[in-house]
């Protein structure tokens, strides 16, 4: 990583910071805090408040799962994260991901109609344009409306927007020294 990881017990171990790490150890049961953790912990108010959105992004949202981690693992290709890849594509799989569909988001073939459904093709496209040039085309964002709730639209954008700051946050500070390493299919 490019700067040091923050200690795994608190710098300053204020009942507060104390409190902080035990939330995001609860989070992370039953494995230990990750690099990902290690990395923002520097700041701990800031580390529990990414925690907290991105729990709630995770396990909180009515969205599909499969969908949610497709649009993830996308993120991950389409901004090089590897580490997110790494930790996301097994995660896709377990949530009902197709391999074949998991495959084609990692070669970038996201608009093959042989592998991909429409729901999975236009969650894909609404990804690269949300992540690539920030704004979405009204005929997608129309076709998204018309197809999921307008809590499932929010729930999209928002897993989006969040994993594009993961994505950058991981890449910026190099976090488990993944940059530059081939995204692999998980096994």
């Amino acid at each position: 990583m490019r700067i040091p990881y923050a200690p795994t017990e608190p710098a300053n171990p204020t009942p507060e910071n104390q409190a902080i790490y035990e939330r995001i150890r609860e989070r992370r049961n039953p494995r230990p805090l990750i690099p990902l953790d290690l990395a923002l912990l520097h700041n701990p108010e800031i580390a529990d408040g990414y925690s907290k959105l991105m729990g709630a992004i995770r396990t909180r949202s009515s969205l599909s799962l499969a969908l949610a981690e497709l649009a993830i693992c996308y993120i991950a290709v389409l901004n090089d994260a590897t580490y997110e890849w790494t930790a996301h594509a097994p995660l896709a799989l377990k949530a009902g991901a197709k391999r074949e569909a998991l495959e084609a988001v990692l070669e970038g073939e996201v608009t093959n109609m042989d592998v991909l459904s429409e729901d999975e093709r236009m969650v894909l496209a609404f990804t690269e344009q949300s992540t690539k040039s920030v704004k979405v085309d009204d005929e997608l964002f129309e076709k998204i409306k018309a197809r999921f709730s307008d809590q499932e639209v929010m729930e999209l954008t928002i897993t989006i927007a969040g994993y594009n700051m993961v994505s950058r946050f991981l890449v910026a500070l190099n976090v488990t020294e993944s940059n530059g390493k081939k995204m692999e299919m998980p096994q």
